[in-house]
């Protein structure tokens, strides 16, 4: 077994024990996440949706309100399993697999790729990109939102208590600087459309909690 692949099995453990408590936590990055993507102004109606890190449903549910069709991925299966209890829909399909291998959909599969809190766990960006150009069909979008990378200095990385343990686990977690998402983008061949930053609240004397990333692929 690779050093690669043993990072892989970790997170995915990680995630699996945190499934069972993760939607009655405290977790404002998740909520405010939520909170993020029902503001975008993509459109949804008669689109084909590939939802990477999709993690218990919490935004599959949103999206498969509007959207024809989502394809939810995730490669924990505790978290798939909590959401199929969440959102069980004959337009709604689960997939387990790791996005940092090849994806398994055809070219030009899909007009939006959303992708929420899962490129901390990421150590090298490019190929995610690049993943998501192959899946999309001219002019569909990337949307992707993580933990700001300011907040990642600061020490904050995905974390929860161990509900056999107690204990703190911290899941494993890559620093990625804004323009690292942003040359990723550009070299897999994107425009980027847009780039926000949130705060918990609306005054800029905090550090922001996410960074949202929009990305077109041009005809």
């Amino acid at each position: 077994m690779t050093p690669e692949s043993t990072k892989k099995d970790e997170v995915a453990a990680a995630y699996d024990r945190w499934s069972v408590v993760y939607d009655g936590n405290e977790n404002p990055t998740r909520d405010l996440d939520a909170v993020v993507l029902r503001r975008q102004t993509f459109p949804l109606a008669s689109r084909d949706v590939l939802e990477v890190g999709c993690g218990t449903g919490k935004n599959t549910a949103w999206l498969a309100e509007h959207a024809r069709s989502v394809t939810a991925m995730d490669f924990s299966e505790g978290m798939l399993a909590q959401a199929r209890q969440r959102v069980s829909a004959a337009h709604v399909r689960y997939v387990q697999h790791d996005v940092r291998e090849a994806w398994p959909l055809a070219d030009g599969a899909v007009d939006l790729v959303v992708g929420n809190l899962v490129l901390e766990h990421v150590e090298a960006l490019e190929g995610v990109f690049k993943e998501a150009f192959r899946v999309l069909r001219p002019g569909g979008e990337y949307y992707l939102c993580e933990l700001h990378p300011f907040r990642q200095i600061l020490g904050k990385q995905a974390r929860f208590t161990s509900p056999e343990t107690g204990e703190t686990v911290l899941v494993q977690a890559y620093v990625h600087d804004v323009s690292e998402y942003v040359q990723a983008a550009l070299e897999a061949g994107f425009r980027i459309v847009g780039l926000e930053e949130w705060r918990d609240g609306e005054g800029k004397g905090e550090v922001p909690r996410l960074l949202a990333l929009r990305c077109r692929r041009e005809g």
